[in-house]
């Protein structure tokens, strides 16, 4: 599969500052590429995912808050951040080939591979006896001047 995907861009902010590069997971079925991509702590809304051509791209923002009030401390923690993945895939796809789903953070894409890019296996008949003679070949037209 290696050969026929290229792998995803580590392209993403710093990781300390916020949501870094998710973790990706691509697997190829015979009709279709499947992208797991783990998100925790992400909003369905602030995830963006296109398509340009043969180029995926997930990308989006992390924006987490916390308040603790315990005793005598008040803690108030923010985390905002941007992450970004792309692949090619090996295929243009076609309209509405690309279905998302977005369950317990993790985001869920199956992208369907155009027929023409589906591989196929033809199984050949194998028939017994010799194989029918070729056409016989036409004599050569005697040459000039000589009788046939």
């Amino acid at each position: 599969m290696e050969s026929a995907l290229r792998a995803f861009d580590q392209s993403s902010t710093s990781p300390s500052i916020g949501a870094g590069a998710p973790a990706i997971s691509v697997a190829e079925t015979k009709d279709a590429f499947e992208v797991s991509a783990e998100l925790p702590g992400v909003n369905e809304k602030d995830i963006n995912v296109s398509l340009d051509g043969n180029q995926l791209v997930i990308s989006g923002e992390k924006k987490a808050e916390s308040t603790k009030d315990e005793k005598d401390w008040h803690v108030e923690e923010r985390s905002y951040g941007s992450f970004y993945r792309s692949m090619s895939l090996p295929f243009e796809p076609e309209e509405g080939a690309v279905e998302a789903h977005f369950d317990k953070g993790v985001l869920h894409l199956a992208i369907k591979k155009p027929a023409k890019a589906v591989k196929t296996t033809k199984t050949i008949d194998i028939k017994t006896g010799a194989p029918p003679s070729a056409s016989p070949v036409p004599n050569k037209a005697a040459a000039p001047g000589k009788a046939a």
